[in-house]
């Protein structure tokens, strides 16, 4: 059985609004980890938004995807192609979309999914012969 795919926006959204009415400090919320901000430089891509904290720079997603036989850490793929070969795997992942501003560190889950797996019902007939 597959999870939903789940949306972070209005969480998103209230966390911004915190912010600019000084609930939250840009410290609390722009202190995204070095290896997120090392593959938002490096292979982030580009979102159609700047970033609500600073509003300096364009924020970029990034891919992790966690399932069997990838890293305990999860696989952040370079390229749509990898991230799409990793969506469309026999085993089952689950991809969690990041936002995030190389500028000033600012970072929030934006969505995760499922992806992967082939159903009970595609994995038992797979490879036999159809009655006719």
């Amino acid at each position: 059985m597959h999870e939903a795919r789940v949306e972070y926006r209005l969480v998103r959204d209230s966390v911004v609004r915190d912010v600019r009415r000084g609930r939250l400090g840009t410290v609390d919320v722009c202190d995204a980890h070095p290896e997120l901000l090392r593959a938002a430089r490096n292979i982030g891509r580009p979102l159609d938004e700047d970033c609500p904290i600073c509003g300096d720079e364009r924020t970029v997603q990034v891919t992790y995807v966690f399932g069997a036989g990838l890293p305990p850490g999860g696989r952040c793929p370079g390229t749509a192609t990898e991230l799409n070969r990793l969506r469309r795997r026999a085993d089952p992942v689950l991809c969690y979309d990041v936002e995030v501003c190389p500028r000033c560190a600012w970072h929030h889950l934006l969505r995760k999914y499922p992806a992967g797996g082939r159903s009970t019902r595609e994995r038992g007939t797979r490879g036999t012969a159809r009655r006719g």
